[in-house]
């Protein structure tokens, strides 16, 4: 073996003992039998349990903090347990969950020893092209699975399906053509460093060869949160928006190009200010564009979400808006988020 083959294969020995399969089990009274099929559940009799689905995560400190996606810790009522790669079965504590990024920090004792871990590279330095690799929990099923592939894309959007039927907006994923398979998420995406870029987020079914993860540098964050105050912070604003582009300031009949456009769905329960939020105590409307967000002109490079999330809480931050044709600057208060 030479060159990239011989290099990648040191990587996967070197951190394939840091990734973990994350396994989902309920009691069995709670499960219906017709459900079994459906997860490829194994059931449990001595301990009265139903596997009813897995992911993936990889340890990232040598005490046992694990990083995965928040969704897949989302089954209610069920018990998490991490399987590291000498099949040893550890149970985990969920410390935070982000419920912006599709984050979730798990930890498992290391009972005064410690684990192997994979260290934390530069999402904001990646190239198209770059080869990268995927290792995760595939399909639940088939565990240490190893992918290869190149970054084809970079800063994308996608509306992902995260759980329950409750979509969410994930920005700035790294696009790749390494196989991701349903039970990968959570797994790492690794440069030819042994570094963890990304974690493995989504795939778009019914499509070949496109698949997504959340570029590690928005994990950093939440990480220092937890360091400083045990959680992770998330500002709360309280509104429903649309970032305005020339497509749609032409189809919206829109005064301006650029801002964010404060409207809802029209659905039952939706809202384009949430009752009680810090966006309606400002006075906020529906319809209102918000044209700047402290100090900074709001567009697709400095997008609403980042404004907030870069903004924190308790501090009296000035926007300016665009209603009815007339600039109005307001002060708004932004609140922590929680997460359900």
């Amino acid at each position: 073996m030479f060159g990239e083959e011989q290099k990648i294969v040191k990587i996967v020995k070197k951190t394939l003992p840091a990734v973990v399969n994350i396994v989902i089990s309920k009691e069995t009274p709670e499960i219906n039998e017709s459900l079994i099929p459906k997860y490829g559940g194994k059931q449990d009799k001595k301990h009265g349990k139903l596997t009813v689905g897995g992911g993936s995560g990889f340890i990232i400190s040598k005490d046992g903090m694990i990083l995965t996606n928040r969704h897949v810790i989302s089954e209610k009522d069920a018990e998490y347990k991490a399987v590291t790669a000498d099949g040893k079965k550890h149970s985990v504590k969920i410390i935070a969950k982000d419920p912006i990024n599709d984050i979730a920090v798990l930890k498992i004792n290391a009972n005064g020893g410690e684990f192997p871990t994979i260290a934390l590279g530069n999402s904001d330095k990646l190239a198209l092209g770059q080869t990268v690799i995927a290792i995760g929990n595939a399909l639940a099923i088939f565990s240490n699975s190893i992918s290869k592939g190149i970054i084809s894309g970079l800063s994308r959007l996608l509306t992902a399906d995260i759980e329950d039927g409750h979509f969410q907006n994930l920005r700035g994923l790294i696009q790749t053509d390494a196989a991701i398979n349903i039970g990968n998420s959570g797994g790492p995406l690794l440069n030819l460093k042994g570094e963890a870029i990304g974690i493995n987020t989504a795939i778009i079914h019914d499509a070949e060869n496109i698949s997504f993860a959340i570029p590690i540098n928005n994990i950093k964050r939440d990480l220092e949160d937890i360091k400083k105050y045990s959680k992770i912070i998330q500002p709360y604003f309280g509104v429903r928006y649309i970032m305005i582009s020339q497509e749609i300031q032409k189809r919206a009949h829109l005064p301006v190009n650029y801002g964010a456009w404060l409207i809802s769905e029209h659905l039952p329960n939706d809202y384009a200010i949430a009752p009680g939020s810090p966006a309606e105590k400002a006075g906020l409307a529906e319809n209102d564009i918000i044209l700047e967000f402290n100090g900074q002109k709001i567009g697709f490079k400095h997008h609403l979400q980042d404004l907030i999330r870069s903004a924190g809480i308790n501090k009296e931050i000035l926007i300016k808006i665009l209603r009815d044709g007339e600039n109005i600057d307001l002060k708004v208060m932004l609140t922590e988020q929680t997460d359900s």
